[in-house]
């Protein structure tokens, strides 16, 4: 068994909250546990719309899913945790709104696609993905049809015929970075002037101590993974962008699992923990692994911005 992976189309909060709350009003007459995680106006409108809201978690998902790798991680300790209880469970997960940038919204389609084959080998549960059709383009609406199995629209539901499960549709070459950019080759004897960079630079974009401090701990940390899987070498660069700063690391190795850094990994490994440790800390990575090497791009804005 796997997740029921529903894509719902609603055109208006009305829409929402009525989709959603016969889906929790369902989860809760089952003793299901339910996780609700979309913007915090919808979640105001649900709290007085369901049954008992007490039942429920809700959390906001501009802080929870600002960065989507990050999410699949959440759902997956959320039903190990309940199945543990002996419940079932379900949940709603929004993360693909209006105003997201085109970074962000790539690495939401992206998670999508991905949250089947985190969950493929199961246990059984449910997960509505809400999506606005009036506020998003109609390329995302496609989109979301292609990454759901299932879809709902005006309280129907239906197997969909355009269903893709591959990734290869998403996994374009990132863009080039702008022209004004600072590069620095490293090996391991690089890393004190890589962090030097990085920090410069964080500064220069305006971070504070602490998202400076997160900042180089996360371009540290994929760099090392260069060094001990992509040869022993990597290439570093920077560069400013809509009031943040971003740093990629790119280097000659490949990791195959496209799930890499989205679960934290066992207590006691370091494979993978510096990615996942990228994830925790900034506020988007983008990664793409091949035969031809690997990239990751982490971005970081003031926290005025954010």
């Amino acid at each position: 068994m796997s997740v029921l992976h529903e894509a719902y189309l609603y055109q208006d909060e009305a829409g929402f909250v009525d989709a959603a709350r016969s889906f929790i009003d369902d989860g809760t007459a089952a003793d299901e546990a339910i996780l609700v995680a979309t913007s915090a106006t919808q979640i105001d409108a649900l709290r007085s719309a369901v049954v008992s809201p007490e039942d429920v978690r809700f959390v906001d998902m501009a802080t929870l899913g600002r960065n989507p790798t990050r999410i699949i991680s959440i759902w997956r300790k959320f039903v190990q945790d309940s199945i543990g209880a002996g419940r079932g469970c379900r949940g709603i997960g929004e993360p693909v709104w209006a105003g997201r940038t085109a970074a962000e919204l790539v690495e939401c389609q992206r998670h999508e696609v991905l949250l089947n084959l985190a969950f493929a080998a199961g246990p059984s549960w449910r997960l509505m993905c809400p999506y606005n059709v009036r506020a998003l383009p109609a390329a995302v609406i496609d989109e979301a049809l292609a990454s759901h199995p299932v879809v709902g629209m005006a309280g129907a539901r239906w197997a969909s015929d355009r269903y893709q499960p591959g990734l290869e549709r998403l996994d374009p070459a990132l863009p080039p970075p702008p022209p004004e950019f600072v590069e620095l080759a490293f090996s391991d004897r690089d890393l004190t002037p890589l962090r030097d960079t990085v920090a410069e630079h964080a500064g220069m974009a305006a971070l504070d101590a602490t998202r400076t401090a997160e900042l180089v701990l996360a371009v540290h940390e994929v760099a090392v993974n260069s060094i001990q899987h992509g040869g022993g070498r990597g290439v570093l660069r920077v560069w400013h962008e809509s009031g943040g700063i971003v740093c990629e690391i790119s280097d000659d190795g490949w990791e195959p699992d496209p799930l890499a850094g989205r679960e934290e990994p066992p207590t006691g490994s370091r494979r993978g923990r510096g990615l996942w440790l990228a994830n925790e800390w900034c506020d988007l990575v983008q990664w793409r692994s091949s035969r031809a090497g690997t990239q990751v791009r982490m971005h970081m804005t003031p926290l005025l911005n954010v």
